[in-house]
């Protein structure tokens, strides 16, 4: 079953007294639990593609349909009440919130709504990203790949329909970045929920089920590797 869907996404931004095109005419669909890896070089636009998908820029032209609802019309409010209730996303800064602890930030999304986490999640996250012993702390007092499974956990927290992660495992060394991958298929499988993973890196692409190649703004491949 269809869960998102893109149609003619084009992204222009102002280039000196041009413009510049940075995606053209993207065409995609991705079915609810599908595991998909974007790859492409730095200044592809998979970065941008991710963002426009979760609305968090505005296309210059196209659509965006996620659960065959339009969302890249919707206004400021509704889009952050359906962005934090059924797309988790994760930004290659983190953004986390530096008054809250890990254990806050981690639930951020349940607490916005007045929610109480799934138990059987929270433990198994709580055991993959090995920070029990933090959780009181603040995020300036993290490392950078501690910050980084703080940000991956609090996406998955309360299972959104689709999971965004922008290079999420960049910062990690491969024994973390194997966890986080146990994590990701954990909750991809458990939850079928649709994961899209923007890398530079074919490695970490192939781990996934499929790939879509991002080259100056345009897929050049989209195959399945599974």
């Amino acid at each position: 079953m269809e869960i998102l869907r893109t149609v003619n996404l084009t992204k222009n931004y102002k280039d000196g007294n041009g413009i510049k095109t940075v995606l053209h005419d993207i065409n995609i669909s991705i079915n609810r639990g599908e595991f998909i890896g974007i790859l492409g070089p730095s200044g592809s636009g998979k970065s941008t593609l991710l963002n426009l998908i979760g609305g968090l820029d505005k296309p210059s032209k196209g659509e965006v349909y996620m659960e065959n609802e339009r969302t890249d019309n919707l206004n400021q409010s509704k889009l952050a009440i359906y962005r934090r209730r059924r797309i988790g996303i994760v930004y290659q800064f983190y953004n986390l919130m530096s008054n809250l602890t890990v254990e806050q930030n981690i639930l951020l999304p349940l607490l916005m709504d007045d929610k109480e986490p799934d138990i059987e999640l929270y433990g198994k996250i709580m055991d993959i990203i090995d920070l029990k012993e933090r959780l009181n702390s603040f995020p300036e007092e993290l490392s950078g790949g501690e910050q980084q499974r703080v940000a991956i956990a609090r996406a998955l927290i309360n299972k959104p329909s689709i999971v965004l992660l922008d290079e999420p495992t960049g910062n990690l060394d491969r024994e973390n970045r194997n966890k986080i991958f146990e994590l990701l298929k954990y909750s991809n499988v458990a939850f079928n929920q649709t994961m899209l993973i923007v890398s530079h890196d074919e490695e970490i692409v192939n781990k996934t089920d499929r790939m879509i190649q991002i080259e100056d703004g345009s897929i050049i491949r989209d195959v399945s590797l599974r």
